[in-house]
């Protein structure tokens, strides 16, 4: 199927983005469910009024109706956060797809529910066509189980498959393909850590592409700080806050939207507010910052040891594409890795922000995850049914 037809989907808890292939027409909701806003790639942004993700999907359609191409959309490729060890690829959505991701739900609460919202809005609006889940954990579903086991008895992973899944697979696997093709070699000849850094952020080790760890863990909550995510935490402290009195739902809340660089900043878990302040003198702030980029920077050293070696490192996502102090201060002490740092390249954002003799490479590269989606998509729409082994059942 061309990918000409296809329309991706990623709604999130109060927004609803979508993508148009292969013009690149972009619309993006906010705020539904308040005064919301719809911003057009092709037009001025414009308040409207949009209580639910149906609306908003009904909204764009309008808006998209004139930029359609001849055949009309073919596809519908959405965006899933979690999609467990039942899914390890892409695969045609129907009834019992969405079951599973709602099941799923309890693993990724601030994602999947939002993405079963724009599931059935699609569906519901464009029910003759094909519709197609790519998930952010399939990525890594070929990590090997060094990896992805935790030090718990074994049966809970056999019987509850309690591991690390990983996320924002689309991403590093668009990003650490774009790399190699930056460097002109194979991305199968390739030691690679990748960064996803945004109000999500994560890390993943690509070797040979594919990847063999990364940083978030049965949820999204692991690893890297975030903007209102802990990342990697003593589960202990859970353990200690809930003896003092603290509920399941209560440390839910903490951990998920409370921590990161809003708990540890106390300003705010956007990166830009959080440097402002800590150049106005605020030591919180600045504590957080030197977090952020010390958990980058000993993720970066621990993937270049898992892989045996390095030969670049990725940076992609809001913050990983558009803030060179965060990179500078992450990268700082790598030298011994052979990382170097072009001062003048890294300040105006170039592709390549290494120096020429760095032995290893150090990129931005904007991430594409709609158009991994689009492609996925287009290929699993084309072939019709998904083999069986698409989704795995719960018994290996």
């Amino acid at each position: 199927m061309h990918e000409a037809s296809v329309l991706v989907v990623n709604a999130g808890s109060s927004s609803l983005k979508v993508k148009l292939f292969p013009a690149g027409d972009a619309v993006l909701v906010e705020r539904i469910g308040g005064d919301s806003n719809l911003v057009a790639s092709f037009a001025a942004a414009r308040s409207v009024q949009v209580a639910r993700h149906d609306e908003a999907l009904r909204l764009v359609l309008d808006v998209l109706e004139d930029r359609l191409p001849p055949g009309g959309i073919r596809a519908v490729g959405h965006r899933v956060v979690h999609g467990g060890m039942r899914f390890t690829r892409p695969v045609l959505i129907d009834g019992a797809v969405e079951r599973i991701v709602d099941e799923l739900s309890i693993l990724a609460p601030l994602h999947n529910p939002a993405n079963l919202e724009g599931i059935r809005a699609a569906r519901s609006l464009l029910a003759g066509v094909p519709h197609v889940a790519v998930f952010d954990t399939a990525f890594h579903a070929g990590m090997p189980a060094r990896a992805f086991l935790f030090g718990l008895p074994i049966e809970l992973y056999r019987g509850r498959r309690i591991r690390r899944y990983g996320f924002h697979g689309t991403s590093h696997d668009f990003v650490s393909e774009r790399a190699a093709a930056l460097l002109g070699r194979p991305r199968d000849g390739l030691k690679i850590v990748s960064l996803h850094l945004g109000n999500g952020a994560s890390a993943a080790a690509v070797a040979g592409g594919r990847s063999i760890d990364t940083s978030m863990g049965f949820t999204p909550l692991d690893g890297l700080l975030m903007g209102t995510r802990c990342g990697e935490l003593d589960p202990g402290v859970l353990l200690h806050l809930m003896r003092g009195g603290m509920d399941v739902d209560r440390v839910d809340r903490l951990l998920n939207r409370e921590s990161g660089l809003l708990g540890l900043s106390g300003v705010s878990n956007d990166m830009r507010d959080v440097r402002a302040a800590a150049e106005g003198g605020n030591e919180d702030a600045r504590g957080a910052l030197e977090v952020f980029a010390y958990r980058i920077r000993k993720t970066v050293g621990a993937y270049a040891a898992a892989m045996g070696g390095l030969d670049a490192v990725v940076f992609t996502g809001g913050i990983g594409e558009h803030d060179a102090r965060i990179r500078e201060e992450s990268m700082a002490g790598l030298g011994f890795l052979g990382v170097r740092l072009d001062d003048r390249r890294n300040a105006v954002h170039e592709e390549r922000i290494s120096t020429d003799d760095a032995s290893v490479a150090v990129l931005v590269v904007p991430t594409d995850e709609e158009r991994m989606i689009a492609r996925a998509t287009a290929e699993l729409a084309g072939l019709g049914q998904p083999g069986d082994d698409a989704v795995r059942e719960e018994t290996t």
